[in-house]
């Protein structure tokens, strides 16, 4: 089974800006990075999406996507819209604890993984004798899907760092999974 990974294209938000849950607006048009994205795409796949309206738009130039609500962002509950300059210490405690840690009101990036993995079982399950599945969604969800896919230890999650509108495609075999490509437009 071929998984292609896709990140939602750029956002119109001032750089240093903590968005996760955040319904911010895109940057470019969601079609035109359709476009770039196809040919690196098979001729059928299933679809799904984060419901977040930056991956549905580029999902729904796509094709006809499936909705998850776990596809989503890690809620950075009080800190989402501030700039993260403004969060002082907290952020040095985020630092020292990455997975642990929850911002005020917000989830950890453990609680994000899980419900992301949470989805990945079911989906995995209901879907085994897919060709290829495309997943459209953001960078700390796809961090975790891949991550786990390629038996990666979690500490090694971060430095996963997909770039926007563009695809990875790691393969299931039976053997294991296998990365074919990272990051691609």
């Amino acid at each position: 089974m071929e998984i292609h990974l896709i990140r939602h294209p750029r956002v119109a938000v001032d750089p240093g800006l903590c968005y996760g849950h955040s319904d911010v607006p895109l940057a470019e048009p969601a079609e035109e990075a359709a476009e770039r994205l196809f040919p690196w795409l098979p001729e059928r796949f299933r679809l799904f999406s984060s419901p977040s309206s930056r991956a549905l738009a580029l999902a729904q130039a796509l094709g006809q996507p499936i909705l998850d609500e776990r596809l989503k962002e890690m809620h950075f509950g009080q800190w989402e819209l501030q700039p993260f300059e403004s969060l002082g210490e907290a952020l040095e405690l985020w630092a020292k604890n990455p997975f642990g840690f929850q911002p005020p009101g917000g989830e950890s990036a453990a609680e994000m993984a899980m419900r992301v993995l949470e989805w990945w079982q079911e989906t995995r399950e209901r879907h085994q004798d897919e060709e290829a599945i495309v997943i459209v969604a953001h960078g700390g969800p796809l961090r975790v899907l891949a991550g786990h896919l390629l038996g990666l230890p979690r500490e090694r999650w971060l430095a996963l760092d997909f770039g926007c509108a563009q695809a990875t495609r790691i393969d299931l075999e039976p053997w294991g999974s296998m990365l074919r490509w990272f990051n691609r437009t």
